[in-house]
């Protein structure tokens, strides 16, 4: 399996940054008594629990495409690089209209 890019590594991380704030939240507001705090908590609650299967559903779908492109490379590495030079001379020709 190839190696995540460093830029996935790091929203990777800042997500779980962000998930361990919204626990960290919950947390702190478990005592509350409010009724809007409480109804406030658990839409978090609620949307915390979708992110984290959503995460889950996107990082395997991450990692599968990530395999899927490294496959494709090593198996036919002369169709990618002609591949990329067309894309690179069809963008070069579309920014240079005027």
């Amino acid at each position: 399996m190839p190696r995540k890019t460093a830029y996935a590594d790091q929203a990777s991380e800042e997500l779980r940054e962000i998930v361990r704030h919204a626990g960290a939240l919950l947390d702190a507001t478990a005592g509350e008594a409010d009724e809007h705090i409480q109804k406030v908590r658990q839409r978090l609650e609620e949307r915390l629990e979708a992110a984290k299967d959503k995460y889950a559903d996107i990082e395997g779908l991450f990692d599968e495409t990530v395999a899927t492109a490294d496959r494709m490379v090593r198996d036919k590495p002369y169709h990618v690089v002609g591949g990329s030079f067309l894309l690179g001379l069809f963008l070069g020709w579309f920014m240079s209209r005027k």
